[in-house]
Order: structure tokens, then C-alpha cells, then sequence
């Protein structure tokens, strides 16, 4: 669904007149709002497969921190790799990175460690890389990043639509209070359960979710 599908789905299970856009009046432009909070949510829940890119891009000899271009600092890392040399990255702690760049001198070779630390000016949290690059490489990051704040009319959600739907229609029942229909509660213990079963579906596709290794 678009934002202004999402905004009418939930008007009409309140029993409220449709609008022609978000911002039609003060009550669609407040549904607007749960339905953003209620797509930030799913997003928090779950790395949802629709949510996955691929963020690149090429070191510069002697340079070893790089911005996270358009990721933002709300993404999850479901891998990162040296595709030129051919070497998967390990992600190692701050403390650990902060030791290797600093208390001796710093190696210089093919990266294969990295660690985030800080922001860029554009907000882009900035990665670490070790050891520092003696060449160009292409670093490739796959990662899971939140959609942007819908605000257009007719951008589609990427999360699944029926979950955002019931989320917003819970919130917008505890802003109204109880008016003889579905109660807050019981709206949101039932997106609760479609949430459930959603996240449940897609872990079936990803091995990766279904096992637990003790380290």
C-alpha cells in the first residue's frame, strides 16, 4: 500500500471519512503519524529480507575510515567482504580497533577487520577499517536499513502493509479511547500475533535464523 492507502485503511476501520491526501485535515495528518510509527516499529522488529542493500564502495591507499553513505545509524550488518581480495570481514570491538591503529604502528595490507566509531556530518555512522588499505579495494556491506519517513502521498511502504495498517489503527484507538468498537488492547495483542506469524514465515526462508551457535 502507499502512505495515502495505509492513511485511508486505517480512517475507514475508525469509521472516518477517506481523504484525497495525507494532510487533508488534522485527524488523516495525525493517522500519518501512526502509520510512521507504526512502519518504524516493524522495521525494529525484524531484518526483514524487503530491507536489504548493498552499501560499496573503493578504499584509497592509506585511508582507513569511510562513511556509510545514505545508511544512516538505525541498519543492521548481515555481512561484510573484501570482494577483491576475496575476504570476508570480521567485526571486532572498539576498544580492540582503537589499540591496533594507536599503540603501535599501524599495519598496512589488505583490510579485513572493521568497527564503527562516530558520525559524519550528514549523520552516516563512519566505519573503521584494519588493517589500513595498501590498495583499492571494493568493500561491500550487506545491510538491513530502515525505509525513510514516508511523506509522499504515494510512496508504497516496503514492511508488510497489513501489519502497519493494524499498528496505526491500535495507536489510533488509545489516542480516541473506547467508542463501542475493537478495543486498543485487543487491536494491538492482534498485530502482535500477525507480527508473530509474519516474522516466523520469513525466518523459514533464511537458515540463518533458525540456528544457534554457542561461542
Amino acid at each position: 500500500m502507499t502512505y495515502l492507502e495505509l492513511v485511508n485503511d486505517v480512517l475507514i476501520r475508525l469509521r472516518e471519512t477517506q481523504v484525497s491526501t495525507v494532510t487533508e485535515t488534522p485527524y488523516s495528518t495525525l493517522i500519518g503519524k501512526f502509520v510512521n510509527d507504526a512502519k518504524r516499529q516493524i522495521e525494529d522488529a525484524y531484518a526483514w529480507n524487503v530491507l536489504g542493500t548493498t552499501l560499496a564502495f573503493n578504499t584509497v591507499p592509506g585511508t582507513y575510515i569511510y562513511s556509510m553513505t545514505g545508511a544512516g545509524q538505525k541498519f543492521q550488518v548481515m555481512d561484510a567482504i573484501n570482494s577483491t581480495a576475496n575476504v570476508g570481514f570480521t567485526n571486532i570491538g572498539f576498544v580492540e580497533m582503537n589499540r591496533l591503529q594507536n599503540f603501535s604502528t599501524a599495519i598496512s595490507g589488505i583490510p579485513s577487520q572493521y568497527t564503527f566509531d562516530g558520525v559524519d556530518g550528514n549523520g552516516d555512522t563512519k566505519v573503521v577499517l584494519y588493517a589500513r588499505p595498501d590498495n583499492v579495494y571494493t568493500i561491500q556491506f550487506a545491510l538491513t536499513v530502515p525505509q525513510a519517513t514516508l511523506s509522499s502521498d504515494s510512496t508504497s511502504v516496503l514492511v508488510p502493509d497489513v501489519l502497519v495498517a493494524q499498528n496505526a489503527y491500535a495507536r489510533a484507538l488509545v489516542e480516541r479511547g473506547e467508542d463501542g468498537g475493537l478495543a486498543s488492547s485487543e487491536a494491538y495483542q492482534l498485530y502482535r500475533s500477525m507480527l508473530s506469524d509474519y516474522i516466523a514465515l520469513e525466518s523459514t526462508r533464511y537458515p540463518e535464523n533458525q540456528e544457534f551457535v554457542a561461542i
